[in-house]
């Protein structure tokens, strides 16, 4: 078994965006992450180290963070225990991490505008960790340009037939219920798409390919040929599924930026305690002044990205107003100066950092995809100037 994670010091907990309640979160968090579920996980097999994870944060209560009760929607969800959530995790093991952000971001759109029925069926399910649940949207040539999707569904009396393929899926190929989104024409571009529940046994859809990637999760090419869907389970109204798509990802983006703080602190935190053993040049690395300055550097950008991170999501939970630029800068900052600190950190280590089964070695596989997922850096730029020009636009001329 690996070893668990150290405990991590909070003392960002003090900031005024926390109440006493996240504090106890983390209490339960640290407990999880020193629990036998994590030392269990096993890289090489990524497929049942999620379905155990899964399972086990389901029956811990920590789903409870990332999944909405029926009742409530996605206002249910506290921003703040999201994101606290993925920090303490991905500190601990990106595997861990990504089980609990996709029951979240799986189940969110259900949150966001299901129908009661389909809330009850699928939410708690879901939240116990019974139901592993995937988000299907990406496609070949519908990535950062959601609009241009070409999976297409069309009506057939009680039914929708879904025709096309998705790819890039997390949790494809274990997932219970898949969010898909399709093409359904009421209006062109991103007004025309609808989102459906679709469950691995609809008639018409099978999984026509598992990715591998540098960092192992499960991730696979969604193949919907003809697959017939009932028509109550669409989520939403017909045409409304952009708009659901992106509700649910501003919800959850900021909590990627927490992700890559958990990577990015625990980088640090190897590379302190290897620079401060590692004997060198007749002293310590650590005692190095171009070794200072890095970790300088690197503590400097961590909590530069924290403060932005959690100001999204306090901004969301106690202000209740609109995050779309907080959470593109959170988001830009943190993958974008976690990867700094990491390849700083595993420059630290020396040949030692490329060995593979090194943490600071796993870290840099990890963190390189959150540069890239739920909305690559360059597209989060473009989302901050959008935003920004619209702002002005609508302030009158000095």
């Amino acid at each position: 078994m690996r070893p668990p994670a150290p405990p991590s010091p909070r003392d960002w907990l003090d900031w005024p965006f926390f109440e006493p309640r996240h504090r106890a979160l983390c209490e339960r968090l640290d407990a999880f992450v020193a629990s036998p579920a994590l030392g269990a996980i096993d890289h090489s097999d990524a497929d049942a180290s999620c379905r155990a994870l899964v399972r086990a944060l389901g029956e811990a209560g920590l789903l409870e963070a990332a999944v909405a009760p029926p009742e409530s929607g996605a206002e249910g969800i506290d921003s703040r225990s999201v994101c606290l959530a993925r920090e303490t995790l991905a500190r601990a093991d990106g595997l861990a991490d990504f089980a609990f952000a996709m029951q979240g971001l799986g189940s969110g759109p259900i949150a966001v505008a299901g129908s009661p029925e389909l809330k009850a069926t699928v939410l708690p399910k879901t939240r116990s960790g019974e139901w592993i649940a995937a988000f299907a949207l990406s496609e070949s040539d519908a990535g950062s340009d959601v609009a241009a999707l070409a999976c297409a569904a069309r009506r057939d009396g009680g039914h929708w037939r879904l025709d096309g393929e998705k790819t890039w899926i997390s949790n494809g190929g274990i997932a219970d219920v898949y969010v898909a989104f399709a093409r359904t024409g009421e209006a062109p571009g991103a007004r025309g798409i609808s989102a459906f529940v679709v469950h691995p046994d609809d008639p018409g859809f099978s999984v026509a390919e598992r990715i591998e990637t540098m960092a192992p999760h499960p991730l696979a090419t969604l193949r919907f040929d003809g697959c017939r869907v009932p028509a109550s389970r669409m989520v939403g109204t017909p045409g409304e599924g952009f708009k659901v798509a992106m509700r649910t990802l501003d919800v959850f983006r900021a909590s990627v930026a927490a992700a890559a703080l958990g990577f990015a602190r625990r980088a640090l935190d190897e590379a302190l305690d290897h620079a401060v053993s590692r004997r060198m040049f007749g002293g310590a690395l650590a005692d190095l002044q171009l070794t200072q300055a890095a970790f300088g550097d690197m503590a400097t950008e961590i909590d530069a990205a924290a403060l932005l991170t959690y100001r999204a999501a306090w901004r969301r939970d106690v202000q209740r107003l609109p995050t779309t630029r907080e959470a593109a800068m959170a988001k830009m900052a943190a993958t974008e100066s976690a990867q700094r600190v990491i390849d700083r950190a595993l420059q630290a280590f020396g040949g030692r950092g490329v060995v593979q089964g090194e943490i600071v070695e796993r870290l840099y596989r990890e963190i390189r995809a959150l540069r890239i997922y739920e909305g690559a850096t360059e597209v989060q730029k473009l989302i901050v100037a959008r935003e920004l020009l619209k702002s002005r636009r609508k302030d009158p001329a000095p």
